[in-house]
């Protein structure tokens, strides 16, 4: 059965592909421009949105899986969060996104404070609906490092390490992202999703 990631996001791809080898292939091999409206106010709310919607284009011989993930900031109350993707405008690269965020920290005088990434991931097949979370908490700061990852990680440092998220080897942060968390949690639901076909 195939297992189809509501996202075209080439670093989406790859970190799930790493934990789901070639089972998984991308909306995108499917699909023209998957861009369903995030309307929802929270993460889960969006992933469920979005596996909903391609669930209902592709119908029941399908595994969906969805991610909405972000970067929280508490001393901006909690920016950008669920606007993590498009913090600069509906447009917006990673790099004008992650700027916005660096500049947002400048104005206030802060060049290094506490932030956290959620990510929640949604599973729609024919047997029913599955949310689940994980977490990675650490600091900002304002001086990108590192040129691996995409998003924010040039300025994310994980609690615990020295270097950014953008510093650190693919095997690192396969073991202590957000996503990780939230698809090791996953993998038993997918698990029992094939099993019952």
């Amino acid at each position: 059965m195939k297992i189809v990631l509501a996202s075209g996001n080439r670093g989406k791809l790859r970190e799930f592909k790493e934990m789901l080898s070639d089972d998984l292939i991308s909306v995108s091999d499917i699909i023209d421009d998957f861009e369903p409206e995030e309307s929802a106010d929270s993460f889960a709310g969006n992933a469920l949105i979005k596996a909903k919607t391609l669930y209902e284009k592709l119908g029941n011989e399908y595994i969906i899986i969805s991610d909405d993930s972000g970067i929280s900031v508490p001393v901006l109350g909690g920016e950008p969060g669920i606007y993590s993707a498009r913090y600069a405008g509906e447009d917006a690269s990673d790099k004008d996104n992650l700027m916005k965020l660096v500049d947002r920290l400048k104005e206030i005088g802060v060049d290094n404070t506490p932030a956290y990434y959620t990510a929640a991931i949604a599973i729609v097949s024919d047997r029913a609906e599955y949310i689940m979370h994980g977490w990675m908490h650490g600091r900002v700061i304002t001086e990108p490092r590192g040129d691996k990852g995409f998003g924010y990680d040039p300025i994310f440092i994980p609690e615990g390490f020295e270097n950014t998220l953008g510093e650190l080897d693919s095997d690192i942060k396969s073991e202590i992202s957000h996503r990780a968390k939230a698809l090791s949690l996953a993998m038993p639901v997918i698990d029992m999703l094939r099993r019952k076909r």
